[in-house]
């Protein structure tokens, strides 16, 4: 899910590292007998027999396994070739981890990657224990990875480089115009993602009621999207932080190509370091931070949450976005770890609205709206696959190789299909 949620202050005073990992992780995974290939194949055609909702033909050779089957949502099957015995034990020692590894490197594929991401995630109860059994095998080193991947003011900056440093050539590839990546905002299921993002940019400044006398800080520059908007159109000042080296290198030429130097300050900060500007500049009027509080870790909410309280002046008002889970699936996620976990977001962790509901009701921030924009979401990254998959030879020329691109792909077609 994807949630706007605004708070009131009402206190009384104030080549990359995925590459690599991902070839290491492959050679440690190296080929295995072919009894072991059979074994995990037979473990993993029992698990599909389990489908309910939607039909998967799973093509092997000259041999087809159908399962599932149609449904309203899913009117045609949706076909997976295996390419190579070893995508079973991929999957059936490695669960999430080990599919996305196993479509990386070509041991399957689908035409149809988000609509078998859907599928998996309508059958989660049959499907997705493939994440126990077996895969448990793997977890402790997974676990044990990501834990020394933490949140503290030295790891968060790593893993925001991990991310967001793999370059603004790449990104700008498959982004809108904007350079906004988080989730758009449609009018209707035919607008533009450039306009669906100013949409969103402009009902983000909206809802914060921003004013030309406003002092707005943002937690999370990305590309200075919102920074850049909110100065031009409302008129208020900006001070906006964000720990991507790329991302403030581009932010700073964007605002000045936007001539809004005497408006916008861009920080290279942790959003842990910002109180120290209230001594210097006072508290902010306003505070908004587009969907950055994944990155926190579940760890640090409440001190993420006790900053912003300190940043906002009395009656200060304060808008998050962010992606959310089920709170029924929380502990279970905040425990382990996906391949998102492992290679495109290291240390972050998607909270529920329990959890950032516990981590604000210490501090005197109040809740007084919330929006669900899910479904505007899996149409953005619709737009962001598309995008990346059109420009895809010009994202190879860049440098990024055939196993990075594939892991890509599928990211964004298994995100697309859990919204």
């Amino acid at each position: 899910m994807s949630q706007s949620l605004l708070l009131h202050n009402s206190t009384a005073n104030p080549l990359s590292a995925p590459n690599r990992a991902l070839q290491r992780h492959s050679e440690e995974r190296s080929a295995r007998p072919g009894a072991l290939a059979a074994f995990a194949k037979r473990l993993l055609l029992g698990r599909l027999v389990r489908l309910e909702v939607g039909s998967v033909v799973l093509m092997d050779g000259q041999q087809a396994h159908a399962f599932g089957t149609l449904h309203p949502d899913f009117p045609e099957p949706v076909r997976v070739s295996v390419r190579s015995p070893q995508a079973y034990v991929d999957l059936c020692f490695g669960g999430s981890i080990g599919a996305a590894e196993a479509y990386a490197r070509g041991h399957w594929t689908c035409a149809e990657p988000a609509t078998l991401a859907r599928i998996f995630a309508r059958n989660r109860g049959a499907l997705w224990q493939l994440d126990s059994g077996l895969a448990q095998l793997t977890k402790p080193a997974a676990r044990l990875a990501h834990a020394l991947q933490r949140n503290t003011l030295s790891g968060s900056r790593r893993n925001i480089e991990a991310h967001y440093d793999l370059g603004n050539d790449f990104y700008s590839q498959f982004l809108d115009e904007t350079l906004s990546y988080s989730a758009a905002v449609f009018e209707s299921p035919d607008q533009a993602l450039f306009d669906a993002s100013v949409n969103k940019l402009e009902r983000v400044c909206r809802k914060l009621d921003l004013k030309p006398t406003d002092h707005l800080v943002e937690i999370g520059s990305g590309w200075g999207a919102l920074a850049v908007h909110a100065a031009e159109h409302f008129g208020c000042r900006v001070t906006t932080t964000t720990l991507s080296r790329e991302q403030y290198r581009l932010a700073r030429q964007r605002v000045a190509q936007a001539g809004m130097d005497d408006r916008i300050e861009v920080l290279l900060r942790d959003y842990r370091d910002l109180p120290l500007l209230v001594e210097s500049q006072g508290r902010f009027d306003k505070l908004v931070s587009i969907e950055m509080v994944e990155a926190v870790g579940h760890q640090y909410l409440s001190d993420y949450f006790q900053v912003c309280e300190r940043l906002l002046k009395p009656d200060g008002l304060m808008l998050i976005q962010a992606i959310t889970i089920r709170d029924q699936r929380f502990e279970a996620h905040k425990h382990n770890v996906d391949f998102i976990k492992r290679y495109i977001f290291p240390g972050s962790c998607i909270p529920s609205l329990t959890a950032l509901s516990e981590a604000c009701s210490r501090t005197d921030l109040k809740l007084i709206g919330l929006e669900d924009i899910s479904s505007h979401y899996a149409l953005t990254l619709r737009h962001w696959r598309e995008r990346f998959m059109a420009r895809r030879g010009e994202i190879a020329a860049l440098g990024y190789g055939e196993e990075f691109l594939r892991l890509w792909e599928w990211y964004l077609a298994y995100c697309e299909g859990a919204f």
